[in-house]
């Protein structure tokens, strides 16, 4: 018999039922009330193997900086929020116009379990206010001498920032986006920006405010990389004397090499290996270079970008930025479209979380398991505030407690 007179012959139910199943396999000839035919797709074989996944690798040290930082992170918004109040006292009522109705729940828990920093006066006249207790008053006015002790540190970072930009201006609207990461004051616009004008100037352009590099250092033009290695001994203009092979961690003795943190769990082969000692070994320009002098697609120019990130994040105080913050600067520093998979072809150097709100990349070698090794004066002031809370941060670097 013939299959449409089959099809025919099926019950309704049946009928309806073929009509509506998308799949080629179950019912291969053509339909009467389809003028489309179904062709089932075929796929390559690929011998009998299954293609090998590409895995990136977790650093699980490094996703739990973001757990850690949620609580302290909360203490020291609410201290600043009772710091910015006339009479240093917070209205418990106004804190939902501070903070949100669906954050406001997360500081009242932050108040209620540490005492030893917030005080409620709930008295019989006046409605319920949070203020610090006296010992977060007297560790809090240290804030103003670690700001102090970062001036000029910050100064040389602002001015860094703006050699590295095509044209020795940012707009004032992108530093303000990254300020908390840079340590930058809340009224750096008032209060920094005026006091140098031998280094900033604030122009119009385009309808937009930019601020502008006034002139150039060039003993300001090394990297935290190149830092590092005159630090060890290796110089460009005194390299090994004999011939260095590369190490099994990636890592190799040379004075265009970047220092290699393999995640737990990866094994490079003797290919990848080779091919990264090639990479260690090339030549590449500066990052204070300008990038318009380079070709996109040069190999040497692939790694002055990776430089340039690096750089980039040592810059910040905990050499870390969100990859929308990283993002934003694409037209200032000329960054590749495809940024994402910069990075993670170069997971030796740089890791991304996606812990907390928005995914987060960190320099890897800024970090011993999941502290920071090099705290400045700000990062030490905000660890003994939050010590008061019962957690003690150590700094590594100089084995402080802070």
């Amino acid at each position: 018999m013939h299959r449409a007179s089959i099809f025919s012959c099926l019950h309704p139910s049946l009928k309806s039922f073929l009509l509506h199943k998308k799949d080629a396999c179950l019912f291969p000839f053509p339909l009467q009330k389809s003028s489309a035919m179904l062709v089932p797709l075929k796929q390559k074989s690929s011998g009998g193997r299954r293609p090998k996944k590409k895995i990136y690798h977790r650093v699980h040290e490094l996703d739990r900086v973001m757990d850690l930082q949620k609580k302290p992170s909360v203490i020291l918004h609410l201290k600043a929020i009772i710091q910015s109040q006339k009479n240093q006292h917070l209205l418990l009522r106004d804190l939902e116009k501070q903070v949100g109705f669906v954050q406001k729940w997360n500081f009242m828990a932050v108040i209620e379990k540490y005492p030893s920093i917030f005080h409620v006066d709930a008295g019989s006249s006046m409605p319920p206010s949070v203020t610090l207790t006296e010992k977060a008053r007297k560790v809090a006015c240290e804030e103003a001498e670690s700001r102090e002790l970062m001036e000029p540190v910050l100064v040389k970072n602002l001015r860094k920032l703006l050699m590295m930009s095509v044209d020795c201006r940012v707009p004032l609207e992108k530093i303000e986006f990254i300020e908390n990461e840079l340590g930058l004051p809340s009224d750096f616009k008032k209060s920094l920006i005026p006091k140098y004008p031998e280094f900033f100037s604030v122009k119009d352009v385009n309808g937009k405010a930019y601020l502008h590099l006034e002139n150039w250092d060039s003993s300001l033009a090394v990297t935290a990389r190149e830092e590092r290695l005159t630090c060890e001994g290796v110089l460009p203009s005194n390299p090994p004397k004999k011939k260095v092979r590369i190490s099994k961690d990636g890592n190799f003795f040379g004075p265009f090499a970047f220092k290699i943190c393999f995640p737990t769990g990866f094994r490079a082969n003797v290919s990848y290996l080779d091919e990264l000692e090639r990479w260690q070994r090339m030549q590449f320009p500066s990052p204070y270079l300008n990038a318009r002098r380079f070709e996109a697609a040069d190999p040497k120019a692939r790694k002055r970008v990776v430089a340039m990130l690096h750089e980039l994040l040592s810059l910040t105080m905990e050499r870390r930025l969100t990859s929308i913050q990283l993002d934003a600067f694409h037209s200032e520093y000329l960054l590749p479209s495809r940024l994402l998979l910069c990075l993670i072809k170069h997971h030796g150097i740089f890791y991304i979380t996606n812990k907390g709100v928005r995914s987060t990349v960190f320099l890897k070698e800024a970090y011993n398991d999941s502290h920071l090794t090099d705290k400045c004066p700000l990062l030490l002031f905000r660890d003994k505030f939050i010590a008061l809370s019962g957690r003690r941060e150590i700094n590594l670097c100089n084995e402080m407690t802070s």
